[in-house]
């Protein structure tokens, strides 16, 4: 299995979307999402972000349609739970490096749990943040995961195209 995964990043784009870390089937790929059961790449596509369904394959091709992909925390595990504390401590100072020298307009954490470990709130709510990040606005919405299903996959759409309809001015005009 790879240490970790290659990040999907360009300067200026519209949404970053950062995950709490790699998956362990995902890292083993070298491919974001790379799960079978992961409905990421399913989402955004129905939500709006991009013209076509991406393969996690196709990960890197993410960017030409405003978006990217990172994580809090490099290490690869099978379940989220396996994370550190003092990983995600270590994990806040370098992602807030990369959100400053990429400058995303916005940021959407995967999750509650992934952004309560960065701030270290108990109680996050979905969706638009108070407050920013490195300079970026923030958001948190469900995570595709298939270890979480306490969304379906028309309630992930619904939450994923309130981020699109947010930052669509910054993002370009879908094309295949």
């Amino acid at each position: 299995m790879s240490n970790s995964l290659p990040d999907v990043l360009a300067p200026g784009l519209a949404v970053v979307f950062i995950g709490i870390n790699p998956g362990a089937r995902a890292a083993a790929a070298g491919h974001n999402f790379a799960g079978s059961n992961n409905r990421f790449w399913r989402v955004v596509h129905l939500a709006g972000f991009t013209p076509v369904e991406l393969s996690a394959e196709q990960d890197q091709t993410f960017v030409k349609y405003g978006c990217g992909l990172t994580t809090a925390v490099a290490r690869p595990t099978r379940r989220a739970e396996e994370v550190t504390r003092a990983e995600v401590i270590a994990g806040v100072a370098v992602l807030k490096v990369k959100i400053e020298r990429y400058a995303p307009g916005t940021i959407a954490f995967l999750g509650k749990a992934a952004f309560a470990a960065i701030n270290g709130q108990r109680e996050v709510i979905w969706g638009p943040q108070p407050g920013r990040f490195a300079g970026a606005a923030v958001w948190v919405v469900p995570n595709p995961s298939g270890l979480n299903r306490g969304f379906s996959l028309d309630e992930l759409v619904i939450a994923y195209a309130a981020l699109r309809r947010a930052v669509a001015k910054d993002l370009p005009a879908l094309r295949p």
